[in-house]
């Protein structure tokens, strides 16, 4: 809205700036909390923080200063990641939180501008129309068939009608707008609503964990379990042994350690939120973290027509006249009758257009009148578009008590209620079946004469002459039938729920070579449908017509009910609802209402349908990615686990091969590795050619854990095997020790290079874009040469500097206990 069309100056940039010092910003004061404090008490939970705190006591107590010193620098450089991790994630949480801001009009300096409803201030002139939400509470000055859902305060559902002149001429933050529009001066914004004061009860509202976050805390809650009976087991055996209660709580708790798989959380968090980020990066923005691990299940999207398969630029294009059952093109030379047929249908618009068709018929208007009767006429009554099929009517009066009453809508809907017989009802329908099959947007268009202000309590309670038909093109997105070809290879279905007819949605399905295009069934005989056949109907058909609220929420909870993973588009208020029941409701930007926007868990900045195709991808990467980090953890962790227990179970003769210093920095190159370098690897070419996955699958089925069994036995041979060549050549326990930890330090960096992929070769992989995996491994090699050959630190560390054939020897069994993966990937392959 460019110009201010009611005579409302509102506030100056002064009272603005003035209002804002006084009563603050438009927005709920958050609870006062310490993010560092919390953050701290968080880490204070964690089971590994409080072992190695545990332990570095233990040393402390032995006289070990060296070791504890060492431990407690460990646990500063842990606290110090989990931190950073944590507070990487919060930031991004919160630029999303900033970037999903709603927008409202206000009135200032006697222009009607959009501002973030946060910039809102107490005396501003709010513009609320239908589809927004009120951002702040106010007193109604202007208003035109309004009504307002309440329910969000009073718990009524329907909505009640308000006026300057009603009892009650006040709205309030959080209600929505049903129909027409309003003007009101805002009385309170912030903690100073009545939503703000409610507010403080919700603080404290938990959010429901999602069916992977459960299976991860659960596996990890599992494994903790194991970890604490082990640790008693194997302290118990240590002291039966030595009699030595700190040195054999010290053993024990270097296995508790080498259980534990704490990167696990700190990984699915850091993989959601920050594909959050790239999603916004890629304009998608996610309202609900969680909806990212949805995303790559999408196996059906349910998609309007207008504005989403096609360019929402409605021109006015054809015209039929009724009376004389001439057809025009609107754009050429008109007669009388057809520029009476162009009137009647503007007057039946709103006053002040948002609608493209209604835009459309006001700009032809003013190109076919030189006289502008506009500014002459005022509403004196309006009925909103209502009915199935939907209509809508506008009475406007002059200054000489002349009236105009003109309706517009679904022609089906001013047939029923017009004068025709039924022979001219058949004329007007051929006309009908002729602008649809051309892919025309198609509008009835009728006028009565009303006398006196008792109107009907429902607009069809009249009888209209029908005056013809209007006919919009709206053209297919240019990208659209590429767009629809990609979701077609990733296995997802696409559906159509369109409030337009069968015959134009069919003409535009055809031209973008939309699957099922000759199938179409319309929202009344859809619910006539019984429950089962209404079912069986929803999956074999794709294009739904003439779709209303109920129809459209029907149809998602139906795809739900037999295990589709549901995406769902929408930009009106009537979206509202099955925007809300889909798992993935997806609101337009740019044309798309506050209501729908609040329904939906995605917006679409740009309104461009491509962008789900993107979002798909990045779900499907992110989920595969994760599965990658968590399964190298398992694969892991099984060799650390086995290579402290099994000398020590069997009383070998070096029990100890590992202590506490040697778990903590192995930990410390496996957290960056799953949760950075994984979470940056590039999507797999294959990635959009598998079919969706369903939600309800386990993340891990038996033969992915299988693999992950598998490689870390084969880690944990490969590093007994070098044990006891070590002892067999009777190597010293430092030396042996070198060598065990060389070849699981090797297994690891092949580990992290062979399980970029669980199918194309390491080959292929290494030519993925992945900075920081080059990083990380040279990062580990570096490290690793320092703790092994650099005489002070390798002392430290209970290392002895082991020769060039040693390391190789070690190295080389590392890699083998890897590479042989490599065949399994060929095998598959072929």
């Amino acid at each position: 809205m460019a110009e201010n069309n009611f005579h409302i100056p509102g506030l100056s940039e002064q009272e603005v700036t003035a209002a804002r010092a006084k009563y603050g910003s438009n927005s709920i004061s958050p609870k006062k909390s310490s993010n560092l404090r919390d953050a701290l008490i968080d880490l204070a939970r964690e089971p590994m923080v409080v072992l190695l705190l545990v332990t570095a006591g233990v040393y402390l107590l032995s006289g070990k200063n060296g070791d504890a010193l060492f431990l407690t620098t460990a646990i500063i450089f842990v606290a110090g990641i989990s931190l950073f991790q944590n507070s990487r994630s919060k930031k991004t949480i919160g630029k999303l939180k900033n970037f999903t801001q709603p927008k409202c009009k206000v009135i200032r300096n006697g222009t009607a501008i959009a501002i973030n409803s946060e910039d809102l201030v107490v005396g501003d002139s709010l513009i609320i129309e239908e589809g927004t939400s009120v951002m702040a509470d106010g007193t109604i000055v202007h208003s035109n068939d309004f009504s307002v859902n309440e329910s969000v305060l009073t718990g009524e559902s329907l909505p009640v009608f308000k006026d300057p002149a009603s009892i009650d001429h006040q709205i309030f933050q959080g209600t929505t707008i049903i129909s027409g529009l309003a003007i009101a001066t805002v009385t309170a914004i912030g903690d100073q609503t009545r939503l703000g004061q409610i507010g403080r009860s919700l603080e404290n509202i938990g959010t429901e964990k999602t069916p992977l976050e459960l299976q991860i805390n659960n596996f990890v809650k599992k494994m903790v379990i194991a970890g604490g009976i082990v640790f008693v087991i194997v302290w118990l055996i240590n002291y039966l042994h030595s009699l030595n209660l700190l040195d054999s709580l010290t053993k024990a708790l270097t296995l508790a350690m080498s259980i534990l798989p704490e990167e696990i959380p700190v990984a699915f968090t850091t993989f959601m939120a920050l594909g959050a980020w790239r999603l916004m990066q890629m304009g998608v923005v996610v309202k609900q973290i969680k909806t990212v691990e949805t995303l790559g299940s999408a196996s059906v999207i349910c998609t309007d027509k207008t504005g989403t398969l096609t360019e929402n630029r409605m021109s006015l294009t054809k015209l039929y006249v009724s009376l004389s059952g001439s057809f025009y093109d609107a754009g050429g030379t008109l007669d009388d009758p057809a520029r009476a047929l162009i009137r009647t249908a503007m007057w039946a618009s709103e006053p002040i257009p948002f609608d493209p068709m209604e835009v459309a018929l006001h700009e032809s208007y003013q190109k076919n009148f030189t006289v502008d009767e506009r500014e002459d006429y005022h509403m004196v009554h309006e009925y909103p578009l209502s009915g199935k099929p939907p209509m809508m009517t506008h009475v406007f009066e002059n200054n000489n008590g002349t009236r105009i009453v003109a309706a517009k809508g679904a022609p089906e809907a001013l047939l029923a209620v017009s004068d025709l017989n039924a022979e001219e009802k058949e004329i007007i329908k051929a006309a009908i079946r002729e602008f649809s099959a051309g892919g025309y947007r198609v509008l009835g268009v009728g006028e009565t004469l009303f006398k006196g202000n008792h109107f009907p309590v429902n607009q069809q309670e009249m009888k209209f002459v029908f005056s013809g038909l209007v006919a919009f093109y709206d053209p297919p997105k240019k990208n659209i039938a590429s767009v629809l070809k990609a979701f077609y290879r990733a296995g997802i279905v696409v559906k159509i729920l369109t409030g337009d007819n069968a015959l134009t949605t069919q003409a535009i399905a055809r031209e973008i070579n939309f699957r099922g295009a000759d199938q179409c069934i319309g929202g009344d005989e859809l619910l006539m449908q019984p429950e089962s056949g209404f079912r069986a109907e929803v999956e074999k058909t794709n294009i739904f017509s003439r779709m209303f609220p109920d129809a459209k929420l029907k149809i998602i909870n139906a795809l739900k009910s037999v295990g589709e993973i549901v995406a769902m588009t929408g930009d009106g208020v009537n979206d509202g609802p099955a925007l809300k029941a889909a798992h993935i409701g997806i609101a337009m930007g740019r044309k798309g209402t506050e209501i729908a926007k609040e329904a939906a868990t995605l917006i679409l900045l740009e309104d461009d349908l491509s962008k789900m195709v993107d979002a798909i991808a990045m779900g499907r990467r992110i989920y595969a990615n994760l599965k990658k980090a968590i399964q190298y953890i398992i694969s892991i962790h099984i060799p650390i686990i086995l290579t402290v227990f099994i000398p020590l179970a069997l009383n070998w003769v070096y029990p100890n091969i590992f202590s506490p210093v040697h778990i903590i920095f192995l930990e410390l190159i496996m957290g960056p590795t799953c949760s950075i370098v994984y979470e940056n690897e590039p999507m797999e070419k294959n990635t959009m050619l598998r079919p969706p996955r369903p939600l309800s699958t386990t993340f891990f089925n038996w033969n992915e854990l299988a693999t992950s069994v598998i490689q870390g036995l084969a880690i944990t041979a490969a590093t007994m095997l070098i044990y006891k060549y070590a002892v067999g050549a009777g190597l010293g326990e430092q030396l042996t020790r070198s060598m065990v930890f060389s070849c699981l330090l090797a297994a690891n960096i092949f580990l992290t290079l062979v399980n970029r992929s669980f199918y194309y070769s390491v080959l292929v992989t290494l030519r993925y874009k992945n900075k920081l995996l080059w990083f990380v491994i040279w990062f580990t090699i570096l490290l690793s040469a320092v703790l092994l050959y650099v005489k002070p630190i390798a002392h430290f560390f209970e290392f002895q500097s082991p020769s060039l054939i040693q390391l190789a020897i070690s190295a080389g069994a590392g890699i083998s206990s890897v590479i042989w993966f490599e065949i399994i990937k060929w095998v598959k392959r072929s």
